[in-house]
């Protein structure tokens, strides 16, 4: 009888084990000869290099006509000569499900990948949305880059923001796996659990939470080998102690300047714009200086979002009725600038979406806004925008510069960035995963994709 039963279960799953298992399609092998590569590492372009990429990875890099000819035998030949390669460009800071909307949020995603982005670190969303984009952008089902995602947590009253029930529809908001209320009777390690089954790369500390509560989810998290991003203020918590804490990564250099406040905002739901006055003039204030040490101490990666603040405060110029941001424009970029001279890594994060007219991703605002409002050289402008917003998703073993063993996520320039970095839209292909995306194939996004009815 046992016998009999055996047979009949090994009979049942070898169709599944024959379907779970199908055969590998051969790696292609492709030569991209003789273009000048820009690593992502921070080092000078090395000129006339040869690429060679197998599958999805880079296997070998060399000056031009300088890999043995048994590895490239075979391969397909693309003649890069006079061209620029960076490594895929990473925004640090998008959010697109706040509702979910897998049209416009596709959109985005296409505009993002077309634009010369391979990877995307999504701040908190629905993630039950998030997660299928996700998988879809992986499979090259979509045209998207790849998406690493955060879970919230905050304090309860967090949860009365409007924003959450539109994430969290048919769950009652502060429960869901992916936005969770934390107080002091909470199970974190249960918790954290929850989180880490959304299939989310890190918890994301949001808001309305105290210092030894910040200090509690964080450890929780660590502890079950996720990363933690949090907002630099968290409220009441002072970004000093969001740093002590031992966040991976911090978002909006703006919320550092609480920091100076005699008397902390007692909730995130508290607008009240930074004291400007308090702060040193220039770009060398004493107490933004001992936050940026800590950073440099803790190895705190920060997530600027300072074109959000440019972009926010030349719309207020226009319109004086418009409410003012937490921090002006000018102060958003001395307190980048500060950090940059001190040595703090920066990423290029966005959180804003760009108009429907808008033919380049949001992510080159922020380039530009690292070269030309802060002032540093585009070499450096590059590493923030791949290798360190590829250690602030926590992929930069995988992505984020241009070497043997890495993703082969690349973009090939018709113009030299380190020029000038605006020739970022002079896109020819995109190539993620080993992927190519011939810029020419774009189709812009539409007004009734990103729901813009006027």
């Amino acid at each position: 009888m046992k016998t009999a039963r055996l047979a009949a279960l090994i009979a049942c799953a070898l169709p599944f084990a024959a379907f779970a298992q199908p055969p590998k399609p051969a790696e292609e092998v492709i030569l991209y000869s003789g273009a000048t590569i820009i690593d992502g590492t921070g080092a000078a372009p090395r000129g006339n290099q040869d690429m060679l990429v197998r599958g999805d990875r880079i296997v070998a890099l060399a000056p031009h006509g300088g890999l043995p000819a048994a590895d490239v035998a075979g391969a397909k030949q693309v003649d890069l000569a006079g061209r620029y390669v960076i490594p895929g460009l990473i925004d640090s800071h998008v959010h697109m499900a706040t509702p979910p909307n897998a049209v416009q949020a596709k959109a985005m995603l296409r505009r993002n990948l077309y634009g010369g982005v391979t990877a995307v670190r999504d701040m908190a969303d629905d993630l039950r949305s998030v997660g299928e984009l996700a998988r879809e952008a992986r499979m090259a089902e979509i045209p998207a880059p790849d998406i690493y995602y955060a879970a919230i947590m905050a304090g309860r009253p967090f949860f009365a923001d409007p924003r959450v029930a539109a994430a969290s529809q048919g769950v009652t908001p502060g429960t869901a796996p992916w936005m969770q209320a934390i107080d002091d009777r909470t199970d974190l390690k249960e918790a954290i659990t929850l989180a880490r089954g959304t299939s989310a790369s890190a918890i994301k500390v949001y808001a309305d939470l105290t210092p030894r509560q910040v200090k509690a989810v964080t450890a929780a998290a660590h502890r079950q080998h996720m990363l933690v991003w949090a907002h630099s203020s968290v409220f009441p918590t002072r970004p000093a102690d969001v740093i002590a804490a031992g966040p991976d990564a911090i978002s909006h250099v703006c919320y550092l300047a609480y920091q100076r406040e005699p008397v902390m905002l007692a909730a995130y739901e508290d607008r009240t714009p930074v004291h400007e006055n308090l702060l040193a003039p220039g770009d060398d204030d004493p107490v933004m200086a001992d936050l940026f040490r800590a950073m440099l101490k803790q190895g705190t990666i920060l997530d600027a979002t300072g074109a959000l603040f440019v972009k926010y405060e030349a719309k207020r110029k226009a319109d004086p009725k418009a409410k003012p941001l937490r921090c002006t424009g000018d102060l958003t970029t001395r307190l980048t600038r500060q950090a940059w001279k001190m040595g703090v890594p920066i990423s290029t994060g966005t959180d804003f979406v760009g108009e429907v007219e808008d033919q380049w991703p949001a992510v080159h605002e922020e380039l530009l806004f690292l070269a030309r409002n802060v002032g540093m050289p585009p070499v450096e402008v590059i590493r923030s925008a791949t290798l360190v917003g590829a250690q602030a998703a926590g992929q930069g073993n995988e992505m984020g510069s241009i070497e043997p063993g890495k993703l082969a996520n690349f973009v090939v320039l018709k113009g030299d960035p380190v020029a000038d970095i605006a020739n970022i839209q002079t896109i020819e292909t995109v190539v993620k995963r080993g992927k190519a995306y011939a810029r020419n194939a774009y189709v812009p996004v539409t007004k009734d994709e990103m729901g813009d009815d006027e």
